[in-house]
């Protein structure tokens, strides 16, 4: 059976907010059945491992409301900026939260990151070759946020012990050391 044989009717919005919309899409499976999914629309985001030339990487300890405590994952942003590169916006985010720039960017994987509720993408770069220029936090998150220096191998063993438990974070982290293995 092939995705081919079902049928997006359309979408019936629910919430229209800052960046997220809700909707109820509407279907047909290949028998002709109506049924309906609660879906997220989203723009996608971006999230970098930042990596120095001694194999220290930046990860960001911030508060996350949707779990009402501090969670620790690799610098990363919502492609909030309309027709904005995802590149650039990885530059603009990883700047913002951590204050340092990359002179090299290399894309390590584009995935879905939860395809049951949401159409979003998510852009996973290493950046390499970092020099400072200074924060900009944007908002009460970022303004409160740790920004920590650790080794590629501890940041592994904190996914690996339970400490880092974001998506994005250890999927980055995993392809870089592989990447970074490989060199």
């Amino acid at each position: 059976m092939t995705a081919g044989s079902f049928r997006h009717e359309g979408d019936r919005p629910v919430h229209d907010g800052y960046v997220w919309k809700v909707v109820v899409g509407e279907f047909t499976d290949p028998e002709g059945r109506p049924f309906t999914r609660d879906i997220v629309r989203s723009p996608g985001a971006v999230a970098i491992v930042a990596m120095f030339e001694d194999r220290t990487t930046l990860l960001v300890r911030q508060y996350r409301a949707a779990f009402d405590s501090f969670i620790i994952e690799i610098p990363a942003g919502m492609r909030d900026v309309e027709g904005e590169d995802p590149e650039t916006t990885a530059a603009r985010e990883l700047a913002e939260e951590t204050g340092f720039e990359a002179g090299s960017w290399k894309l390590l994987h584009r995935f879905y990151p939860s395809v049951g509720m949401t159409d979003a993408m998510l852009y996973v770069y290493l950046a390499t070759e970092l020099r400072p220029v200074g924060r900009s936090a944007h908002g009460p998150e970022e303004e409160h946020m740790d920004v920590m220096r650790v080794p590629l191998a501890e940041a592994l063993a904190m996914v690996e012990r339970g400490e880092i438990r974001d998506a994005k974070a250890t999927i980055g982290l995993l392809l870089a050391d592989r990447l970074l293995g490989d060199m």
